[in-house]
């Protein structure tokens, strides 16, 4: 029903601008909301309490039926050739991955380009109801640390409070995605591209209106500085963010969390700075001063550092040109991913914080057998399962990758192509690196290793775990 109602404020936007295709989203939107309500009377005598194996099902088949509902605006339009295409396109924009096999962007109707940047407005907001709501109470997903705070659910069964959770976090998305679109058009985009690109950027999506993303506004620094700081916004936890809203401002001060997630920001922002002014040809030709040089530097790669450790993908330049160093700086990055509960893709940097607080205590276990050394995260102790739960992650979330390039090897793509589109589709990063790198799109690549990008792409937005679950024979084994 989110699915339609959202298809007829596109075809909304599609008659102001007389694009061509109203009629197109008017009748996606009815199809699609009629099988919404249609699912919704048809249900309204059933039990809504879900115990933990209904709830996999219910956030797997859910996403699966917003991609194929949501893509019935391309369907009927025909802007994109080919069903794979469509699924491809629709999965990234749900997925917030951002990935597209769309080579002339600025020449899709207008109503069309709105409804893809929905698309990722609409999946970032379900990732975050997803991970701070649900995944917790299923024991996965990395949130179980905030539970005892968050305004969600804490029972062994799906709670109706999840709904006063996702109330307070619609309204923070909403109020962000407000102010950025207002602030993008006050300093110079118009106001499609600024809408669009706030509802992208607020998902940690990466769809863009102009073919070549932020680039576009490379010779308006104020409209970069925006997106970097909404970037860094839409990668930091939305718990945090609900406790800005409410003043409690010391709560992102003492977050283990945020702290290391900025200063990672910070380090490799100034790393490819100093590497990309002294050993680069980028933007340092005569015609511009020293300190231009020195800006225009500093502003694309802390722009590029927080697009991939966001997971956004906006980019402005080509980092893979920059030195061959540097490009494996940034395929490093893929895998940080940003804070837990956040719109970003990736491994999330909590996860990576208390395997490091881990490994390090094991030093002190070796010495002290006997001794019990809890980790600590926040100034508490973090029960041992959350650490096995955490330390299981990384280990499928490597396999995964690696099984992911050998399929893509397998597909047909070389070395670096398949280790990079693997990485990009797993972390819902977006650009990647070889011949799919932040300059180019995914039209090129084989159909089989469309397919195979989609699934890794809900793969690793559902947090590994609430797919791959389904595959294993325990699960649907009777109790």
């Amino acid at each position: 029903m989110f699915n339609g109602g959202f298809m007829f404020i596109a075809s909304i936007l599609s008659f102001i601008y007389n694009d061509g295709i109203t009629d197109s989203l008017i009748v996606s939107g009815i199809i699609v909301l009629s099988l919404g309500a249609f699912s919704t009377i048809y249900n309204r005598n059933f039990d809504k309490n879900l115990n933990k194996r209904e709830g996999y099902i219910v956030v797997i088949f859910g996403w699966i039926v917003m991609i194929l509902s949501g893509s019935i605006p391309y369907l009927l339009t025909n802007s994109i050739d080919g069903f794979t295409n469509i699924i491809f396109e629709t999965t990234s924009g749900y997925t917030t991955t951002g990935a597209t096999i769309l080579d002339s962007i600025e020449s899709l109707p207008k109503g069309l380009i709105f409804w893809r940047s929905i698309t990722h407005w609409i999946g970032g907001m379900g990732i975050i109801v997803l991970a701070i709501a649900i995944l917790p109470l299923l024991g996965i997903g990395g949130m179980q640390l905030f539970s005892a705070e968050a305004p969600g659910p804490s029972a062994d069964k799906l709670h109706p409070r999840i709904t006063d959770t996702a109330k307070r976090l619609w309204l923070i998305y909403l109020s962000f995605t407000l102010i950025e679109t207002l602030l993008l058009t006050v300093f110079g985009m118009s106001f499609f591209d600024a809408i669009n690109h706030s509802m992208s950027n607020i998902a940690s999506g990466g769809f863009s209106t102009k073919d070549s993303s932020l680039a576009f506004w490379n010779s308006q620094p104020i409209i970069q500085y925006i997106v970097i700081f909404f970037m860094l916004i839409a990668g930091t936890n939305f718990i945090l963010l609900y406790y800005i809203f409410k003043g409690k401002f010391n709560k992102i001060k003492l977050d283990e969390e945020f702290n290391l997630y900025f200063r990672i920001i910070i380090f490799f922002a100034l790393m490819v700075s100093l590497l990309v002014f002294f050993n680069s040809n980028f933007l340092l030709s005569d015609d511009i001063s020293l300190f231009s040089r020195i800006e225009a530097v500093a502003r694309h790669s802390l722009f590029q550092v927080v697009s991939i450790v966001t997971t956004t993908g906006f980019v402005t330049a080509d980092y893979t040109s920059w030195t061959p160093f540097l490009l494996l700086i940034f395929f490093g990055l893929m895998f940080l991913g940003g804070s837990a509960g956040s719109t970003s893709g990736g491994f999330k940097i909590v996860r990576h914080l208390l395997i490091i607080k881990n490994g390090f205590l094991e030093f002190k276990r070796i010495l002290h057998p006997s001794a019990i050394v809890p980790v600590r995260y926040n100034n508490k102790s973090v029960p041992s399962g959350i650490i096995y739960n955490i330390l299981g992650f990384f280990i499928i979330y490597m396999l995964s990758f690696m099984v992911g390039a050998l399929g893509f090897s397998l597909f047909g793509l070389d070395f670096q192509s398949a280790l990079g589109v693997s990485a990009s589709s797993l972390g819902n990063v977006g650009p990647s690196i070889g011949d799919y790198g932040p300059m180019g799109t995914f039209s090129q690549m084989p159909v089989l290793a469309k397919w195979w990008a989609s699934f890794l792409m809900l793969v690793g937005r559902l947090e590994l775990f609430t797919v791959l679950i389904v595959f294993t024979a325990y699960f649907w084994k009777k109790r």
